[in-house]
């Protein structure tokens, strides 16, 4: 008898039978989860008093060597990796943070991919303004919530798993990026090629306070810089002689104004601008940025297209115009097969658990390293697989909820089981 192969989305679907899950949890993985909540919690306070922001070389190698010893801990293959080809941006650092990269073998086929981020927003010395702290169910730290809970929440799935024996994958290969918050510009390439192999790819920021979800869409972000090179003169005595660039800037900015499309998500706002050296003199230059958000990868694509016809058009015929298109991070597009690892996320948290889920398949706020994962991916890409939290990014001390603990890790190990066995073959 021929065999015939499926792909993951379908096989995913056939495991939405009703004899697929048990009406409640695995107690075995139950009981695993419940043991390392407080395990987790005491590995949040150690990876909270490092200070790992993306321009933090020493925290940042620090953070890497401790995760890469807690990987080998747990029986992986890791390396740490060297910097290979970086996408250069404004903003991008000499030397951005590293990987670590860990690889699990099993006794199955399916691959798995497992994403998350050790570097932060905070600059150096923000840390004794946010203290580790419990109180009642919030558990507060220096990027707690973006994404040391992401680093932890791996890591103790990862000793569920080896604690009950269960070894059905082929292989997890574990990536933890120190760039996440720059726009991933030394790693979004290994997260690329690693997503091409993985069957399924989870990564692991952290969910909201007040919506327990998963995410099977993230915005897409570019920023532009224009520069626009014109001549001085006289602003009194010869201005005709000079070439304006405040002028040509405004026209460029204004003949831009259009590109902006609610009704499919792609968002362009010029948000910043400068020009001139002295209120008597012609600019000799102006500079103009702006922001990009895109829900759709051909759209994001496009608009480079389309903004680098449009400079062509000028008001002034002697001034240069450049326009520096910078691909910051790519929009993650729902698949039929997100959506069906999703629904068996769902069913899981219902009918074990007793717990809802929100799958969200539209982008909402930043984009993630997700994107990367999904631009090659051949299977389901999904994000926010982390604890819920809330604090990210601002004045306001950072936290992962407690009682998120036991759901979220159990959550993590059964999708691994669920894609693991899938099976490869009917």
């Amino acid at each position: 008898m021929p065999i015939v192969k499926f792909p993951l989305a379908a096989l995913l679907l056939l495991a939405l039978s009703p004899c697929a899950f048990g009406q409640t949890p695995r107690q075995d993985l139950m009981e695993a989860a419940q043991r390392e909540q407080p395990r987790l919690i005491g590995s949040l306070e150690q990876f909270c008093a490092i200070e790992s922001d993306s321009r933090n070389t020493e925290g940042l190698a620090q953070m890497a060597d401790l995760l890469a010893a807690r990987l080998r801990a747990l029986g992986g293959e890791v390396e740490i990796l060297p910097t290979g080809e970086v996408y250069r941006m404004e903003d991008t650092p000499a030397e951005p943070g590293r990987v670590v990269k860990g690889v699990f073998r099993g006794t199955g086929t399916k691959k798995l991919l497992l994403l998350a981020h050790m570097d932060t927003v905070y600059p150096k010395g923000t840390g004794a303004s946010q203290p580790f702290a419990v109180k009642d169910d919030k558990v507060y730290g220096l990027a707690i919530a973006d994404d040391k809970q992401g680093l932890a929440v791996v890591l103790h799935v990862l000793a569920m798993l080896k604690a009950v024996d269960w070894r059905g994958y082929g292989e997890i290969t574990v990536l933890f990026n120190g760039d996440e918050e720059i726009s991933s510009p030394a790693s979004r390439d290994i997260i690329t090629a690693s997503a091409q192999e993985a069957d399924a790819v989870m990564s692991f920021e952290g969910s909201g306070a007040s919506n327990d979800k998963l995410s099977l869409a993230t915005a897409g972000i570019a920023s532009v810089m224009m520069t626009v090179y014109g001549r001085a003169e006289h602003a009194g005595g010869a201005p005709q002689d000079g070439v304006n660039a405040l002028y040509e800037m405004a026209h460029q900015v204004l003949q831009m104004r259009d590109l902006t499309d609610p009704a499919i998500g792609l968002r362009l706002n010029w948000t910043m601008a400068k020009a001139g050296v002295v209120r008597n003199m012609v600019p000799p230059l102006a500079t103009a940025e702006a922001d990009i958000r895109a829900l759709r990868v051909r759209d994001y694509l496009s608009l480079e297209k389309t903004m680098q016809e449009r400079i062509q058009f000028h008001l002034l015929p002697e001034a240069q115009v450049t326009l520096k298109f910078e691909r910051r991070r790519p929009p993650l597009e729902a698949t039929a097969a997100s959506r069906a690892l999703g629904d068996v996320a769902k069913k899981i948290y219902l009918d074990e658990l007793g717990l809802l889920l929100n799958v969200d398949d539209e982008a909402e706020g930043g984009g993630t390293d997700a994107g990367f994962a999904g631009v090659k991916a051949k299977g389901p890409v999904i994000e926010r697989f982390g604890l819920r939290g809330a604090g990210a990014h601002g004045s306001a001390p950072e936290y992962v909820l407690q009682s998120s603990i036991v759901p979220r890790l159990y959550l993590a190990a059964r999708v691994i089981q669920a894609v693991s066995e899938a099976g490869g073959t009917r």
